[in-house]
């Protein structure tokens, strides 16, 4: 994303959205270490599966997250381009633009 590019705010606000809860940063902490499958994450946060879905489903809705079934089991890693975009949105708003010279107060 260039500093001249507008920012998408719909999609910053989701992703930043999603990475508001520490439930959900705790489940990418987990599979920074490699995919997981659902029961491994329910086992290690010590949350109910209901809880968890919910929390992953909000996750893979914005992409930080991909999924794939198995049997009876799904198994969730983290999407790196998602976690690049992410860095790139928080660059974008750290970066100053030019001021205004349309005139505006």
């Amino acid at each position: 994303m260039a500093t001249s590019e507008a920012l998408d705010t719909g999609r910053a606000a989701g992703l930043f959205h999603a990475l508001s809860d520490e439930t959900r940063l705790a489940i990418l902490e987990r599979l920074r270490r490699g995919e997981r499958c659902v029961c491994e994450l329910t086992d290690a946060l010590e949350a109910a599966q209901s809880r968890l879905s919910f929390h992953l489903r909000v996750l893979k809705d914005v992409g930080l997250v991909i999924d794939r079934r198995e049997g009876r089991w799904m198994y969730y890693t983290v999407n790196p381009a998602a976690l690049a975009e992410v860095s790139e949105l928080a660059q974008a708003l750290a970066t100053p633009l030019p001021p205004r010279t349309d005139g505006c107060c």
